[in-house]
């Protein structure tokens, strides 16, 4: 993994003077860097999310990226903590290092353009285009790496790998769950509780391939991959649901989906014996459902609290299955509903929202391990308050489809 820098004082001053206008700008170069690059190379759209571009949570995670870098470059292992999640999710959507030059020359465009050439001149774009080398090799080596890893493991895969539904179950209202076997019948790898796996849909209209990353909702080794999906609506003319839709509507018992290897960094580390927090909002709940059922297995005396928050019953998934564990297990687990309904009398713990007067309540610590995913709002308050409870840093893990400064800001 490469992380040594090979680039002279010059370079790493020109390119370290160009970060307050990286921070005040980056958004604007990064954006114009994706209509760039997709009007020069339509073909990429088949692999970048274009939801997130609609909505600009694309671009803004690149130019956080970018202005790490230029304030890091002369000690670029820095970065590698905003790297890994950023790498992890490359190989899922297997970019491949000839991505990289195509990147580097329409963001040093889009540089110039956004800039001008009075600030982004040939010093400093000459400057950038070194710096960026530097900074792709250290993305291409760790991704590298990561290959090599998926390819050694037992029945692992590079690319995409056809999957044949073999059950689809309806889990609330807005949920369902598709549990995914080999297509060949050949092994295929475990997985670690969190990880999540990258499904293509070629949807009939579209013109292009969409790609989309869902957690597995199970926990390993239980002879399938589950995904379990929430249908999302569209909003004008963003078709945010278009890739949940098309696998609500048309994917049955029997149908093929092409899927990567799993991968991601937000897992489960089964080797604390702390007590564990787990908290989820709306759809958040799949990877926490992997983590509860691998916890209640190989950890059966760890103590654990288990923290749902939905609208209502009717789109609260999985919930028999969290009573059956809570039952039966040394856990306890809490429901929150917002808009609860009739029927929901007596089900649920809490209306409303959590909150860090109620969080505290139940918590019997802040010297535990929380994990927690559900939709932005949820998760900035939940690392809000669980900040306000005196939670270390270190102890609050969170998956977040999107910069991750946008939680923990």
């Amino acid at each position: 993994m490469k992380t040594a820098t090979k680039l002279d004082s010059q370079t790493i001053d020109i390119v370290k003077s160009t970060v307050p206008i990286l921070e005040e700008r980056g958004d604007e170069i990064t954006s114009r860097f994706y209509q760039m690059m997709f009007e020069n190379h339509p073909e990429l759209k088949n692999i970048f999310n274009q939801t997130n571009q609609r909505k600009g949570d694309q671009s803004k995670a690149l130019a956080n990226t970018v202005y790490a870098a230029a304030a890091h470059i002369d000690q670029l292992e820095a970065i590698l903590p905003a790297v890994m999640p950023i790498a992890e999710k490359h190989r899922s959507l297997n970019i491949k290092p000839e991505h990289y030059p195509i990147v580097g020359k329409h963001l040093l465009l889009a540089m110039q353009e956004v800039l001008g050439k009075d600030v982004a001149n040939d010093d400093v774009i000459g400057a950038w285009e070194k710096a960026y080398g530097e900074i792709a090799n250290v993305f291409i080596s760790v991704e590298a790496d990561m290959y090599q890893d998926v390819k050694n493991t037992v029945g692992g895969w590079i690319d995409y790998r056809d999957f044949k539904v073999t059950k689809k179950v309806k889990e609330s209202d807005v949920i369902t769950s598709f549990y995914l076997e080999p297509a060949d019948g050949n092994p295929f790898p475990t997985f670690k509780p969190g990880q999540y796996i990258t499904v293509k849909a070629d949807i009939p209209g579209e013109s292009h391939t969409h790609l989309r990353q869902y957690s597995l909702s199970c926990a390993p080794n239980q002879g399938a991959y589950r995904i379990s999906v929430k249908r999302e609506e569209a909003i004008g003319d963003n078709p945010a649901g278009i890739v949940s839709n098309f696998l609500h509507d048309h994917l049955e018992e029997g149908s093929i989906l092409p899927i990567s290897a799993p991968g991601g960094d937000f897992v489960l580390d089964n080797q604390d014996m702390r007590p564990l927090v787990l908290m989820s909002g709306g759809v958040g709940l799949t990877p926490m459902m992997s983590m509860l059922e691998t916890a209640i297995k190989d950890q059966p005396e760890r103590e654990i609290i288990f923290i749902h928050a939905a609208q209502n019953g009717k789109v609260h998934a999985m919930k028999e299955r969290v009573k059956e564990i809570t039952e039966n297990h040394n856990i306890t687990s809490f429901t929150i509903y917002d808009s609860p309904e009739q029927q929901d009398e007596g089900t649920f713990d809490k209306k409303g929202y959590i909150d860090a007067e109620w969080l505290s309540s139940v918590l019997p610590t802040h010297d535990a391990d929380f994990y927690f995913c559900g939709p932005k709002g949820f998760m900035q308050a939940a690392y809000r308050y669980l900040k306000e409870f005196g939670v270390a840093e270190e102890d609050i893990n969170f998956e977040f489809f999107g910069p991750a400064q946008e939680i923990a800001s």
